[in-house]
């Protein structure tokens, strides 16, 4: 495979290694690692047989965080990975789009 296909991973091919999120890359993890403590604490609630409405209460906070990393992401891949696309014009574009659009419904599906 050549450095110019995409990955069957859905990895960009190595000559594109920066990604969007690539400049707030500490920010994400950052983030990421606040929701890494929100589903701990929800291991930790169902340990100490918390009632089920506040552990509801917290799987909500948990999601809503997940959804709005989520968000975040895709508009960082629009903004740089299809961005570039655009610019690139031709099929690049045209398979950038359906990738994107295919998260978006990934997303809309949970």
């Amino acid at each position: 495979m050549t450095t110019t296909e995409a990955e069957p991973t859905g990895q960009a091919p190595a000559e594109h290694a920066v990604h969007g999120y690539h400049h707030q890359k500490d920010e994400h993890l950052k983030r990421l690692r606040r929701i890494e403590g929100q589903i701990r604490g929800l291991q930790r609630l169902v340990d100490e047989d918390v009632y089920c409405i506040d552990i509801l209460t917290q799987v909500s906070a948990s999601t809503k965080a997940l959804q709005s990393f989520a968000l975040q992401l895709l508009e960082e891949h629009l903004r740089h990975c299809v961005a570039d696309a655009a610019v690139q014009g031709g099929a690049e574009i045209d398979a950038k789009v359906e990738e994107a659009t295919k998260a978006i419904a990934r997303l809309l599906r949970t």
